[in-house]
């Protein structure tokens, strides 16, 4: 950079300091700001990323790492966004209303309690959540009280420094959450709020010293939503004789179990065994590396409760609960656990709802005039194709994310493999950890008393649809130009064949399948083999998806195996 640029660079970053509320990341910068001056590089590099860029506000709404500075999550970005969007709803809804949800993530709170005080401000009606809430009960308030919007405070599970703001719409949207082109459009008023108004001027607006006029959101809500997801565990409540199976939970530092235990007590369930050390919300995550259910290491205190209590079950949800991991016990595996793929409880889930459905609706939905769908991501398991045709069913293939899902006409299951499962689309338009927990509690005890568990009602689903291997590759890097050279080569020199079998490759930001444009590339074999590489949508990795199908499990397994090795030789 020359002279005048770090001159320029350091101006903006005093500038941001001046009108900073928070007196922790106005230290924090003041004392970057204090060793560039001093001549420090690599600080320069760091002012540069904070104040280079701005976090952009999209389909996923905001996410990023907790800091001073436009490239980073703070009160001033948080003011700039509830600000734009207020005026989006002002422009788009005769009377606007916003629920507004947060978790226990670092500084939810406080960024809940601003957005609330700016929205009452310009006049839309808020209700906030009283205390800590999952994002499936925001995504639930939303859809029950037919709000204009939400909000949920979250990085899900992402790392402990960083923090987001994810935005749903009511209306012709559903509740669900936005895509374009809501997205660029409210991005359009943040960016106008940005340009021409500093902290201090919303901040004076808003009165965020007083104690805004809102309505809260409490035991009234929790309950409606408890019950909604209560009737889900039928076979529990309708046979109180049936064998319960010893599980274990784990809240994984988030906020679930506030409503994970009196659901299971009003669902007549036996109580969970809980891993204690991660049952109560804490930002920090002092227990894991990263707190997500699918990453190595994360579900080790679990493993050991469950052996030590001689559980047979494992239920995880990620902190702000919309995710949910399943482990069974598997004295073949090390350790004596195995956890189950997003795919092989999205199948379970998927059969069971897809049973459910058929026993209580129409033979054959389509030929009724009716629309009944079962959809996943583009990168989850094409066994629900399978389902889909075995029931009369529709099946939908969308782009990743449940912003996508959600908004398949006539839904009623949709899952991704990232542990994301919509089991009651009309109640909770968004992936929902907790109501998905209750169901397949309802499956391991019904299973139980059928004298089986989850294992070998998988084998009974692979005879049944086929079977089907699933696995990742996840690179997460630094540096971010390694994803888009990663993305750039394999697009010019596609390979024709992977592991020794032919494949067509499809650029699927061209649009391919009837689906939007976005940014991945696909591999298809003739005998159901499947690759797809792509950047992950909200950390800084290159994820690739691999699928392999066979006449039996073992033969599928294999057949991803050499489908791992051979992709991660490609990858480099």
């Amino acid at each position: 950079m020359s002279f005048s640029e770090v001159l320029e660079l350091v101006a903006a970053a005093k500038a941001w300091v001046a009108q900073d509320p928070d007196a922790e990341t106005r230290f924090e910068l003041d004392t970057l700001i204090a060793k560039v001056e001093a001549g420090s590089k690599a600080d320069l590099a760091e002012l540069r990323d904070r104040f280079g860029a701005r976090l952009g506000f999209g389909t996923a709404g905001l996410r990023g790492e907790l800091g001073a500075g436009p490239n980073r999550m703070n009160r001033v970005l948080v003011a700039q966004a509830a600000s734009g969007i207020a005026s989006y709803l002002k422009a788009n809804f005769a009377a606007p209303t916003v629920a507004i949800g947060f978790d226990g993530r670092v500084n939810s709170d406080v960024f809940a309690a601003d957005s609330a005080a700016i929205f009452a401000a310009a006049g839309v009606a808020v209700h906030l959540f009283d205390d800590y809430a999952p994002t499936p009960l925001l995504a639930f308030a939303v859809k029950h009280l037919e709000l204009s919007a939400g909000v949920m405070v979250t990085a899900s599970h992402n790392p402990a420094r960083d923090n987001g703001y994810k935005v749903y719409l009511g209306g012709a949207n559903g509740g669900s959450q936005i895509i374009a082109p809501v997205d660029k459009e409210i991005a359009a008023e943040i960016e106008r709020v940005a340009k021409s108004l500093t902290f201090d001027q919303i901040a004076k607006v808003a009165d965020l010293d007083s104690a805004p006029n809102v309505h809260l959101l409490g035991a009234e809500l929790r309950n409606d939503y408890r019950l909604a997801a209560a009737k889900w565990a039928g076979f529990g409540v309708l046979n109180p004789n049936a064998k319960q199976v010893k599980m274990v939970y784990t809240a994984m530092h988030g906020v679930g179990w506030a409503t994970v235990e009196p659901l299971w007590a009003l669902a007549g369930l036996q109580p969970l065994e809980t891993v204690t050390e991660q049952l109560r919300p804490d930002g920090r995550f002092p227990t894991v590396a990263f707190p997500n259910p699918e990453e190595p290491g994360a579900l080790d205190l679990a493993f050991a409760k469950a052996s030590s209590v001689g559980a047979e079950v494992i239920l995880a949800n990620d902190p702000d609960a919309d995710r949910l991991a399943v482990a069974v016990a598997d004295v073949s595996v090390d350790g004596g656990w195995r956890k189950l793929t997003g795919d092989e409880v999205g199948l379970i889930l998927a059969d069971e709802i897809a049973a459910r459905f058929s026993a209580a609706g129409v033979a054959d939905p389509a030929a009724a005039g009716n629309s009944a769908a079962l959809a996943c991501s583009i990168v989850s398991s094409s066994a629900l194709a399978k389902v889909a045709a075995a029931y009369n069913l529709e099946f939908v293939e969308t782009l990743t994310g449940f912003k996508w899902i959600s908004k398949v006409p006539g839904l009623i299951f949709g899952f991704e493999e990232a542990l994301g499962y919509c089991i009651d689309p009309g109640v909770v338009p968004d992936k929902d950890g907790i109501s998905a927990a209750v169901l397949m509690a309802d499956i391991v005890n019904r299973l139980a008393s059928g004298g089986k568990n989850l294992a070998d009602h998988l084998s009974d689903l692979g005879k049944k649809y086929g079977f089907f291997a699933t696995g990742q590759i996840s690179i997460r890097v630094t540096d971010l130009s390694l994803i888009g050279a990663t993305m750039a080569r394999l697009r010019a020199q596609p390979p024709a064949a992977i592991d020794g079998i032919a494949v067509t490759f499809s650029d699927l930001a061209l649009g391919a399948r009837g689906l939007p444009p976005t940014e991945g590339l696909r591999f298809d074999s003739a005998v159901g083999h499947r690759v797809i590489v792509r950047p992950s949508g909200t950390e800084p990795k290159l994820k690739c998806y691999l699928q392999s199908e066979g006449k039996s499990a073992a033969e599928a397994e294999a057949a991803l195996t050499g489908l791992t090795v051979a992709m991660k030789t490609l990858l480099g």
